[in-house]
């Protein structure tokens, strides 16, 4: 399916802290020439060679995706990538002054109003999206991945926490494209359960969170006081979550998508599994 390759008008900054290192940072993102891809480049390490956003770049999934070579690594990628990969956005380099990408609300928003802002450029390249032909399954313990073929990008996930009152068990599925993703997936923020908050902070692993960047789960009630965007909040973004680390693949992808209990590591793995069988398949 011969589409024409995107990128940015022009360029468009965003400055914030990341949610697991704390450290301040401005990201700009800039208008990038067919064939370029997603690329990111660490200004506070000037040496350092341009990083691509590919699966051979995931260097860990430690409750974010981080991308690294031996130089450098950006971490907190996926909430950035899946916002361009529901645009179509297949070119931009990408700087940063830190090492982390701002967390802003938790949320996609941000990102997509810095889309927004800068506007859209058709490049007269063609891209080609893959469809799937045959089914993919992936099991790990009690997470299982299933991707099936679709004339459409389709993801259902269901999310299961029995020791959460609140959450229980959430599905949500939804077709992805420009509108639906801005309207319903985009505005959810990534969350955490209180008790696991202190063993969190004594790791160092999250050093920027708060309120402000996160929906904090405490038993049965929301401590943020301005409540949940939509009831099953927390699974729509896990959705946006799978869509950010499925965005790694060489080519968009058509196909339903069905996730349970996924999380960044296994998205990875997954992502990889079907790479490799959309590889070995008839052009």
């Amino acid at each position: 399916m011969p589409l024409r390759q995107r990128t940015l008008r022009r360029s468009v900054s965003l400055s914030g802290e990341g949610l697991f290192t704390g450290q301040p940072v401005q990201l700009v993102m800039h208008p990038a020439n067919a064939g370029h891809g997603i690329v990111f480049q660490r200004l506070d390490c000037p040496s350092a060679a341009p990083l691509r956003a590919t699966l051979h770049s995931v260097k860990a999934t430690p409750r974010c995706t981080i991308l690294g070579h031996d130089q450098i690594q950006v971490q907190t990628v996926e909430h950035l990538l899946s916002a361009l990969r529901a645009f179509h956005i297949d070119n931009a380099l990408i700087t940063l002054t830190g090492p982390e990408v701002p967390i802003a609300d938790g949320s996609a928003l941000s990102f997509i109003e810095m889309i927004k802002k800068t506007g859209i450029e058709e490049l007269t390249e063609e891209k080609l999206s893959k469809i799937l032909r045959a089914p993919v399954f992936f099991s790990q313990e009690d997470t299982h991945i299933i991707a099936l073929p679709a004339q459409e990008f389709r993801i259902s996930y269901t999310l299961h926490y029995p020791h959460s009152p609140l959450i229980r068990s959430q599905f949500y599925t939804i077709a992805v494209d420009e509108e639906s993703y801005e309207k319903e997936i985009a505005p959810c923020r990534t969350f955490c359960l209180y008790e696991e908050i202190a063993p969190l902070l004594e790791k160092g692993l999250i050093k920027g969170g708060g309120l402000e960047s996160a929906v904090i789960i405490s038993e049965d009630r929301v401590l943020n006081p301005e409540g949940l965007r939509f009831p099953d909040e927390m699974v729509r973004h896990k959705i946006l979550d799978l869509i950010g680390d499925l965005s790694l693949m060489e080519n968009p992808l058509l196909a339903h998508i069905i996730a349970i209990r996924s999380g960044h590591a296994t998205n990875v793995a997954f992502a990889r599994l079907l790479q490799n069988q959309i590889n070995r398949e008839p052009s």
